[in-house]
Parts: C-alpha cells; sequence; structure tokens
C-alpha cells in the first residue's frame, strides 16, 4: 500500500517474489499503482484509458471497481483532476462536532453558536 520509492530494500525483494509466483497479484498490482499515479499527478482524463485497460484483464474485483467509476464518470474524472480538497470542509465538521460534544447536556443551540464562533 505504499509508494514503491519508500519500501526497504528486504521488502522490495519481498514483494519481487510474491509478484512473481503470481501473476495475476503482479497485474492487480500494475493496475492499482497505475490508479494512483492518476490521483496523484491529477490526471483525470486518463481514466477511461485505465478503465479499458482494467476491463481487458482477468481481475473480477478491479473490473467490478472500474465498473463502479463509469456510474458516475463525469464525478470521478473532476474529482480525479480538481486541485481542491474537500479537507478543509471536513476539519470545520470535525471542530464543531468537538465542541458541541463538549457542551452536551448543558447547553442549547445559542450557546453552541456563540462558543463556535468565539473559537476561530
Amino acid at each position: 500500500m505504499t509508494h514503491p520509492d519508500r519500501l526497504r530494500p528486504h521488502e522490495v525483494i519481498g514483494l519481487k517474489a510474491v509478484r512473481s509466483a503470481c501473476p495475476e497479484l503482479d497485474t492487480a498490482v500494475e493496475h492499482v499503482r497505475n490508479f494512483a499515479t492518476l490521483m496523484h499527478d491529477r490526471r483525470g482524463g486518463d481514466v477511461r484509458d485505465w478503465i479499458e485497460q482494467v476491463h481487458d484483464g482477468d481481475l473480477p474485483s478491479l473490473q467490478q471497481f472500474a465498473r463502479g467509476l463509469l456510474h458516475d464518470q463525469d464525478a470521478v474524472i473532476a474529482g480525479l483532476s480538481s486541485t481542491r480538497s474537500s479537507g478543509q470542509v471536513e476539519g470545520q465538521v470535525t471542530r464543531i462536532k468537538l465542541i458541541k460534544r463538549a457542551g452536551y447536556g448543558r447547553a442549547k443551540l445559542d450557546l453552541l453558536r456563540i462558543r463556535i464562533l468565539l473559537r476561530t
């Protein structure tokens, strides 16, 4: 699951041994690495080519994943191409939930609102 450049030497050797013993696993590793590269480099336009490569292979689980990507293809391409992230939004939601839980049972909505505004 880690980037190949971050593997320790003994892990590289072990991975090569496992991949050479199982051609299906070797193919799966290549497909997953290619998809990770698409995500990392934000190349959403290339996702169709990746899906075609997966469909040409013989890995039912990856083919099912690829078919799932086709159901909302425009959103997948946009998500893989966009430089924007929902991380900031998710962080704010988590922060508000923490403040809410800290005052659970002691206050109503008006006090929660004040606590949220004072913490920004």
